[in-house]
């Protein structure tokens, strides 16, 4: 298999950087389109994914959004929804010029956050040939009713004023105030379910950072991505960790249903999907045949 290629593409007048696998060949091929959730970067877990799909003969590209891992643009490691959307719709538009891709047939995948970001960007298409919501996190609101039982609400208290202080200090053209991304229990971290700081390090590459701009829960708080799956036309497999602690199943479900999905359940937590725990194996095998399906 050929090395990965950066190629960098604009984003709304911002650089983001995106690694092209490319396989060989002389027939162009559906492109897989590929991002990571909150506070992810390509380096951290998306790699294992992408040389599996190349080596199957899919070409990939997978790229970091604004503010995060190799792509610029300012503020750093603040997230925010819509666009990080646009940022996938552009990478959309440079993976279509790629060498070896047909861009009629353009794969969306997406995992956690970015498995309900597939869902958005993937409405009013004729280009999308396929749609891949990994463990995807579609619904604030059902997220924080899920993640409740798990914070206590003291530190509940200090996450939403340090949220609203990062919020204001924004407004006045101020920095964003940070807090790591992902901590153990009872700490300000935006993750605190126990082992997940052990779990997101694990696949962590050199571009990462454990840091998020605080105000990410009154973000996600309006996030509605699972609206959008009504609307999805072309099909879509939506893979489920049924103890996921992270992105509710629950809607996840729903949110399938409504897409008219394939559905894969997996009796696991959020990152037990990743290369080096025990479902990556059963998830990547999965998506091979739902794509080898769609296309032969």
């Amino acid at each position: 298999m050929t090395d990965p290629t950066q190629v960098w593409f604009d984003s709304s007048g911002t650089r983001c950087s995106g690694w092209f696998f490319p396989v060989e060949g002389t027939t162009p091929e559906p492109v897989i389109v590929m991002a990571h959730g909150l506070g992810g970067t390509v380096d951290a877990g998306l790699v294992p994914f992408a040389r599996r799909f190349a080596e199957n003969g899919y070409p990939v590209f997978a790229f970091d959004y604004r503010g995060f891992g190799e792509s610029e643009g300012s503020p750093r490691q603040k997230v925010s929804l819509s666009g990080q959307v646009d940022d996938y719709r552009a990478a959309c538009r440079a993976a279509a010029e790629l060498p070896g891709v047909d861009p009629s047939r353009i794969v969306l995948w997406g995992v956690s956050l970015a498995g309900g970001h597939v869902l958005q960007a993937a409405v009013g298409r004729d280009d999308v040939g396929a749609v891949l919501a990994v463990v995807p996190m579609v619904s604030g609101m059902a997220a924080a009713r899920h993640a409740l039982p798990l914070h206590s609400p003291g530190t509940l208290a200090r996450s939403t004023a340090t949220g609203v202080i990062s919020s204001v200090r924004q407004r006045f053209g101020g920095e964003p105030s940070t807090i790591p991304l992902v901590g153990p229990p009872g700490s300000l971290a935006a993750l605190t379910v126990d082992g997940y700081q052990e779990a997101y390090e694990a696949i962590a590459g050199p571009s990462w950072r454990n840091e998020v701009d605080a105000s990410i829960g009154s973000e996600l708080g309006r996030y509605r991505a699972h609206k959008s799956a009504s609307s999805v036309r072309a099909p879509l497999l939506v893979q489920i960790a049924d103890f996921d602690k992270a992105a509710p199943p629950h809607a996840a479900a729903k949110a399938a249903f409504a897409g008219k999905a394939q559905v894969r359940h997996y009796p696991c937590d959020h990152f037990d999907v990743f290369a080096g725990r025990d479902w990556f194996e059963a998830t990547i095998t999965h998506q091979l045949d739902f794509l080898a399906a769609t296309f032969h």
